[in-house]
């Protein structure tokens, strides 16, 4: 039985992947706006019901990749080395994230990174729905900062004003890509921006928040 429901789920995260690649193919090639959900339906060969039960919404089919990433600003402050708040914590990981070209960041010049960013960032309703994705990333953060004892409307500002800040960071990294800048060309401006955002915000924010005790 368990063996069943392993083959169950893994078929089920091959056609959810399925879907979502198909219609990003599509909205990428004509544009989010001109490809409706039954032309993604009829290209992944799956009936419109079908694609509603993996995916919500047209806009989840592009954005559900957020998802995985909801959990992280909450891990990166719950496994904090000891000595060390939440935002030098949010700063260093978003760091060593510009190093590595991570996408996340924005700072990723592979043509389908920016294709997909692009996509994104000139989709009003993509742009609205993410506020859902956001909403969650903050409310797994302040999550966090109430397991450290800290009350909870403090924990739920500083929780939006750290996700905020990763969030404009990378819409601020792709507008230079998308000028033309490469990502090594644009990276020493990133880093400035990184550590001017995290210092305004550790600057009130640490002073606030505890600090990882040894």
């Amino acid at each position: 039985m368990n063996n069943t429901t392993g083959l169950r789920e893994s078929k089920k995260l091959r056609t959810r992947r399925q879907l979502a690649a198909t219609a990003l193919e599509l909205f990428l090639e004509r544009g989010f706006d001109a490809v409706s959900v039954a032309d993604v339906a009829a290209a992944a060969d799956v009936s419109k019901p079908t694609l509603f039960r993996y995916f919500p919404s047209k806009e989840d089919l592009v954005l559900d990749r957020f998802a995985d990433h909801q959990d992280e600003a909450a891990r990166i402050v719950r496994e904090r080395p000891a000595g060390q708040g939440p935002a030098g914590a949010v700063r260093a990981h978003f760091l060593a994230a510009l190093a590595e070209r991570d996408p996340i960041t924005g700072l990723c010049d592979h043509p389908a990174v920016l294709a997909f960013q692009r996509l994104l960032y000139t989709t009003a309703s993509l742009e609205s729905r993410m506020r859902h994705y956001t909403a969650r990333e903050v409310e797994l953060l302040a999550a966090v900062l109430e397991s450290e004892a800290v009350p909870a409307l403090p924990a739920r500002l500083a929780a939006t004003h750290l996700v905020a800040v990763r969030h404009e960071l990378g819409r601020e990294n792709f507008r230079r890509l998308d000028a033309g800048r490469s990502a090594d060309e644009a990276h020493p401006d990133a880093v400035a921006d990184c550590d001017q955002a995290f210092l305004m915000l550790a600057e009130g924010l640490d002073k606030t928040l505890p600090v990882r005790p040894s």
